[in-house]
């Protein structure tokens, strides 16, 4: 809480009422260096500090930076922010819009944001911006569409620039904190488009970091692009901030050349669908592994304090509570 000047008794108490409560934000803050018919993610499945008034910083938390991918199709956005932890922290530092798409339209890829998705980002001040006053990060996740494009065939350099400048544009209009690529239902090949290449991925990531300095770029590692990675330069890992496993209820750290453990989730946790034990095993293994960030997917509306606390008590020595 905030501490306000004591000119007198009657001033102070006004001065309290009046000021607003100070916005918590996470120690493990970011860094920053649903497709049209709601696709859920891999059918194998598998912010700085806020500051109040005076010199009280908002409450904070040590541990992995905590990820929440939040399907828009069926749940607010919003309710990633009523989370928090004993001390008034954030149970979690970074909310994922789940999801744009990359449609093919004219023969290059366009993004594409479904009804639900366009509604969130409309209504930014009610569901990204109280997320942002807290210090959580909002990005945008970005997948195929089944019409052949995708992050990993564009043809040249030139084409994932235009694709780049494209998602920038949006990142920039609405105020957002960056975008995850999720290279998934592009169905190569389709429409006359081309097979993937190892290249491509490569260069949308350069030019996204060229176009976004200072903004998330994270990868849900999976499909041609996650291979190419694998074997990329690490100046191609180095431009992202994080990236994760993408089979919910295993254990597995992506390998991307010039990304370090304290940027990668080994764990994968879907909220709806992975066990409660398992969940726990997941942070466990995370904590003891010494990686930096904690991936969990599908965050449901209402009230479910009780499983994320199971992973945020061994992550954070914190229950989480929803308010």
């Amino acid at each position: 809480m905030k501490q306000s000047t004591k000119f007198s008794i009657a001033t102070a108490l006004v001065a309290m009422l009046a000021a607003p409560l100070v916005p918590a934000a996470a120690s493990a803050a970011p860094s920053s260096s649903g497709s049209s018919h709601g696709h859920g993610h891999g059918a194998s499945h598998g912010g700085g500090h806020g500051h109040g008034h005076g010199h009280h910083a908002a409450p904070t938390k040590s541990g992995p930076t905590s990820i929440a991918y939040v399907e828009v199709n069926n749940d607010e956005l919003a309710n990633v922010g009523r989370y928090t932890l004993e001390n008034g922290a954030n149970a979690f530092d970074v909310a994922i819009i789940f999801a744009a798409n990359i449609n093919y339209e004219d023969g290059k890829a366009v993004l594409y944001n479904n009804e639900n998705v366009q509604r969130t980002l409309d209504q930014a001040a009610t569901q990204i911006r109280p997320l942002q006053a807290k210090g959580i990060k909002v990005t945008l996740s970005v997948l195929g569409n089944h019409q052949g494009a995708g992050l990993a065939n564009f043809p040249t350099k030139a084409a994932a620039r235009d694709f780049a400048a494209q998602v920038s544009a949006t990142v920039k209009k609405y105020g957002l904190d960056g975008v995850d690529l999720d290279d998934e239902y592009s169905d190569y090949g389709v429409n006359g488009t081309p097979q993937p290449n190892q290249q491509s991925i490569g260069w949308l990531i350069s030019a996204l970091r060229a176009d976004m300095p200072g903004k998330i770029i994270s990868f849900y590692d999976i499909g041609p692009s996650s291979d190419a990675l694998t074997t990329a330069s690490p100046s191609i890992g180095k431009q992202l901030d994080y990236a994760w496993n993408p089979y919910y209820g295993t254990y597995t750290a992506p390998t991307i050349p010039g990304l370090p453990k304290s940027k990668l989730s080994a764990a994968a946790v879907d909220i709806q669908n992975t066990p409660q034990a398992t969940a726990v095993s997941l942070a466990q293994r995370t904590k003891a592994d010494g990686y930096g960030v904690f991936m969990t997917y599908n965050l449901p509306g209402g009230d479910e304090s009780a499983y994320v606390s199971s992973f945020t008590k061994v992550l954070y020595g914190q229950a989480a509570s929803y308010r």
